[in-house]
């Protein structure tokens, strides 16, 4: 029994860390958005003793017990409270690492979604991100997909409006943040300043591009050193984009366009500088079974 999914990658619109809980989890307000840059997940299940295998085509990434795919496996048998069974799980990585787009959690929410198929256990969507919260703070909002806040620990989810049509450029920088680093930087600056999401949120449910670019905001760009930041936005902006930001705790970076010509010149314009760009679009949702 074997099923492909398609896992869309996320972006955040907005994130502000406003605080830190006694058990070392970050408390967080967040707009995110998936978009159409996909890993393929390829699950297969055969009756055995509940071996796991995880493979995948960057090298770069570890395939054992720590990978959230393998935890995802897990986790579903579990709440499912039925006896493994052996699965393979192939991951052909399009989605960047390190990137803060989510693409480890977005694994994880495919193999969910395929295991669901395959297994045809019926669990519905929320089911399946009660299942996903125990792997990842991201993971449940990869189950749901499309436009949501997220707030507390970044698994309190509401969806919003449809994002506005746009084009989403996406850059990687030959860097790599390390996000428990990145959370450690912002605490040394303290929360006493918070912003608010309602701008950007407004912007959204009024179908308002040129106000999302504007209210675009990442509080990791405060902390984290990375010199390409300012260099890609500054490209991006001359190619007239509405707005552009880094995602997560970085490093990629994205900038949003209402027009695809202006997008198209852009990604030409940044493929002369760096090796990883992407034209994306706003999606729906994250998991498609192909």
């Amino acid at each position: 029994m074997r099923t492909t999914v398609r896992a869309a990658a996320k972006i955040n619109l907005f994130l502000d860390i406003t605080g830190k809980r006694g058990d070392g989890y970050h408390i967080v307000n967040m707009v995110m958005q998936s978009v159409s840059l996909y890993d393929e997940v390829t699950v297969t299940v055969e009756k055995g003793d509940g071996e796991i295998n995880v493979s995948c085509t960057d090298e770069t990434i570890p395939c054992d017990e720590t990978n959230t795919a393998y935890k995802a496996v897990k986790e579903f048998f579990e709440y499912a409270e039925i006896k493994p069974m052996n699965v393979w799980v192939k991951i052909k990585k399009r989605i960047p690492s390190q990137a803060g787009m989510a693409g480890g959690s977005t694994d994880a929410a495919a193999v969910l979604t395929a295991l669901n198929e395959i297994l045809d256990t019926e669990f519905s969507q929320d089911e399946l991100a009660e299942i996903a919260e125990k792997i990842g703070a991201d993971v449940p909002f990869c189950v749901y997909g499309g436009t949501m806040t997220a707030n507390g620990i970044g698994t309190i989810l509401t969806p919003l409006p449809e994002m506005p049509e746009c084009y989403i450029v996406v850059v990687k920088p030959d860097v790599k943040i390390s996000t428990k680093a990145a959370y450690e930087k912002s605490d040394s600056i303290g929360y006493e300043q918070s912003r608010s999401m309602e701008p950007m949120i407004d912007a959204i449910c009024n179908g308002n591009i040129s106000a999302v670019g504007k209210a675009l905001y990442n509080k990791f760009e405060e902390v984290v050193e990375v010199p390409e930041i300012d260099e890609i936005k500054q490209y991006m902006e001359s190619c007239g984009a509405e707005g552009a930001l880094m995602t997560g705790s970085g490093s990629a970076i994205f900038g949003i366009f209402e027009e695809k010509a202006n997008a198209d010149d852009c990604v030409n314009l940044l493929e002369r500088h760096f090796e990883n760009v992407w034209l994306a679009e706003p999606v729906s949702e994250c998991q498609m079974i192909k």
